[in-house]
């Protein structure tokens, strides 16, 4: 009977908004090896990101296998979303796990490596969640820049501001009432040419400035 490490994995996102669980993948996991007859060695499952392998359980796993080497058959997970979401660290990973005689199994996406062909639809399952992850980064730094040219601060509000909503419920900043009074008081004093920085911290801090040094 051969012996394997099932894994799962989640990130708090996937989990939240497209309904995946440690628990279901786990579930599938067992069944799966009970009908191929597997002896499940280890189990491994995270809340990670699987943009890079440094994560906690994954490094775990390959310990785990270094340890028992020849001993592990197959490393099983649902997807190769659930293994990775980078090409090229996937890769290597892929290698270095098969010369410790490790084979990777997706369930969902099964492929035999040994096959040529199979390795170009190994890229794919690799390379969409990948693509998908910079498309997600690209349309977030698309929307920061668009809130900044509509004048929207997209940080934590700055000494002296709060958040509040404007007419059509958008989030602005407005003055925070005695803070703003003494950041534009420290202005006042440093465009005076008379004081540096951390004199004029110095100077409003017993006024009720809370500015650190930094």
């Amino acid at each position: 009977m051969e012996r394997v490490i099932t894994y799962c994995r989640v990130s708090t996102d996937e989990q939240a908004n497209q309904g995946y669980s440690l628990r279901d993948q786990k579930d599938k996991l067992e069944k799966y090896c009970t009908a191929h007859e597997y002896t499940v060695a280890a189990h491994y499952e995270e809340d990670y990101s699987a943009k890079t392998f440094d994560r906690p359980e994954f490094k775990k796993l390959i310990a785990f296998i270094k340890r028992n080497k020849g001993l592990i058959t197959k490393l099983i997970f649902i997807r190769w979303d659930r293994f990775s979401r980078n090409i090229t660290d996937a890769l290597l990973v892929i290698r270095e796990l098969s010369s410790y005689g490790v084979t990777c199994v997706s369930i969902d996406q099964p492929l035999d490596l040994s096959i040529p062909e199979n390795k170009l639809l190994l890229l794919i399952y690799l390379g969409s969640p990948e693509i998908e992850n910079d498309r997600r980064s690209i349309n977030t730094t698309m929307g920061v820049r668009r809130a900044m040219k509509e004048g929207r601060w997209c940080n934590h509000a700055p000494y002296g501001y709060k958040y509040s909503r404007d007419e059509g419920n958008k989030p602005i900043l407005v003055r925070d009432g005695y803070k703003a009074d003494l950041i534009v008081e420290a202005f006042e004093l440093f465009a005076s040419g008379n004081y540096d920085k951390q004199t004029i911290r110095k100077m409003l801090v017993p006024k009720g400035m809370t500015l650190s040094r930094a």
